[in-house]
C-alpha cells in the first residue's frame, strides 16, 4: 500500500463517521500530511457546518503539506464559504482527491481553481470507495431522486411472514440491531398501509442505536391507516410523512394534518400511489435516501417499477412453511446471513 493510499483510506474512515448525519450533503473526510505524518484531520459532521477540509486545516501550519480529501473541494458559496478559499491561502502544496463532486455547480471546477493557484492536484485515488459511500448524495444531486434500499427479513423458504401475517420475529436480536443501524444511515424509512394496519410499527432507532431519527413515510393510497397508529400519535409524529392519493378521504387527511403529520397528495397509478411522483416529492424535501421496509406488497411495487438501487435481505435459519405463527416454525441450527447487493440496470429515472 502506497503512502497516498494509506492516508486516503484514513480520510475515508473519517468520512464514514458522517453517515446519516450530513444529508443532504455528502460524507467527506480530509487528512493533512507533512513529511509522512498526519498533522490535521477532519470530517463533515452535519449539513450547514464546516466541511472536512476546514477541520483538517484548523489550527495547524499547512504550508508545504499534502491534503487528502475524499471528494473534490467545493468552489462555490453555500451555507459555508468555498473550501478552495481555505486551502489556497493555507499554503497547501498538493491536494489528492478521491472522487469528483457530481454536483453540476462543481464537477471538476474545484480542481481547476486549485491548479490555477499553483497547487499540484491528483484525482481518482480510491474513487470507487468514495462514490459508494456517497451513493445517495450522488444520485440525488444528479437526478433529484433519493437512493432506494429494499430491506427484508426472510426465512430460508423465502417468506416474510406466516400465512396469518405474523412476522415477529423471524430474525435474531443481532440481525435486528444491524437493521436499526441501517435505519440510522438513511433519511427516511417507508412502509405501506398493510404494515401500518398489521404491525402498528414504531420505525424508530432502537436496540442501542443512536443517531438522527429518519423520516417515517407511509404509502397509503386509500387512507386505510388508523388515526390512532403510533406513527401519528407518538412524540415523533412531526417526523412522519403520509403519501396518499385523492382516493383517501379528505376528512382523514385533515385529521392527519391536525395531528402534525406532513401529508402529500400525489397522482395515482392503477389505484396506488405513483411511486416515481412520490419519490420526486421526497427528493424535493432533500431526502436523499430511503429504506423500504415493507411489507411485501410495497416491496414488490418498488421492484416492479425498477426503482430499487440496493437490497439488504436478512435470511434466518428457519422454515416457515404453512404455519400460523413464527413461534411454530422449524428453527434450524446455523447462522443468519445477509445478502447485500447493488441492483444493476436501474431504469425509470
Amino acid at each position: 500500500m502506497t503512502h497516498d493510499e494509506r492516508f486516503m483510506r484514513r480520510a475515508l474512515a473519517l468520512a464514514r463517521r458522517g453517515l446519516g448525519k450530513t444529508s443532504p450533503n455528502p460524507c467527506v473526510g480530509a487528512v493533512l500530511v507533512r513529511n509522512g505524518k498526519i498533522i490535521g484531520e477532519g470530517w463533515h459532521r452535519r449539513a450547514g457546518g464546516p466541511h472536512a477540509e476546514v477541520f483538517a486545516l484548523r489550527g495547524v501550519n499547512a504550508r508545504g503539506a499534502t491534503l487528502y480529501v475524499t471528494m473534490e473541494p467545493c468552489c462555490t458559496w453555500g451555507n459555508t464559504p468555498p473550501c478552495t478559499s481555505a486551502i489556497i491561502p493555507a499554503g497547501v502544496k498538493r491536494v489528492v482527491i478521491a472522487a469528483l463532486d457530481p454536483n453540476p455547480k462543481h464537477d471538476g471546477r474545484g480542481l481547476t481553481v486549485l491548479r490555477r493557484a499553483g497547487i499540484c492536484v491528483q484525482a481518482g485515488l480510491l474513487a470507487d470507495e468514495s462514490n459508494e459511500l456517497n451513493a445517495a448524495f450522488n444520485k440525488w444531486i444528479t437526478t433529484g431522486f433519493p437512493l432506494i434500499i429494499a430491506k427484508a427479513a426472510l426465512s430460508l423458504d423465502g417468506k416474510m411472514a406466516t400465512r396469518t401475517g405474523d412476522s415477529k420475529w423471524i430474525t435474531s436480536e443481532a440481525a435486528r440491531r444491524e437493521a436499526h443501524q441501517l435505519r440510522a444511515t438513511v433519511d427516511a424509512v417507508i412502509v405501506g398501509a398493510n404494515t401500518m394496519i398489521r404491525d402498528n410499527p414504531y420505525l424508530t432507532l432502537r436496540h442501542g442505536i443512536r443517531g438522527r431519527q429518519p423520516w417515517r413515510v407511509v404509502m397509503d393510497s386509500r387512507g386505510r391507516s388508523p388515526l390512532s397508529a403510533r406513527l401519528f400519535t407518538d412524540r415523533l409524529r412531526h417526523r412522519t410523512i403520509v403519501i396518499t392519493t385523492r382516493h383517501s378521504s379528505m376528512r382523514w387527511r385533515r385529521c392527519l394534518v391536525l395531528l402534525g403529520i406532513t401529508v402529500l397528495v400525489v397522482r395515482g397509478a392503477r389505484g396506488r400511489v405513483n411511486l416515481r411522483v412520490a419519490l420526486r416529492e421526497l427528493g424535493r424535501m432533500e431526502i436523499t435516501s430511503v429504506l423500504v421496509e415493507g411489507g411485501g406488497v410495497l416491496l414488490e411495487s418498488f421492484f416492479d417499477a425498477r426503482l430499487v438501487d440496493k437490497l439488504m435481505f436478512f435470511y434466518a435459519p428457519i422454515i416457515i412453511g404453512g404455519v400460523a405463527r413464527v413461534s411454530q416454525a422449524l428453527r434450524l441450527t446455523g447462522r443468519e446471513f445477509v445478502i447485500e447487493a447493488n441492483v444493476p440496470g436501474r431504469r425509470g429515472r
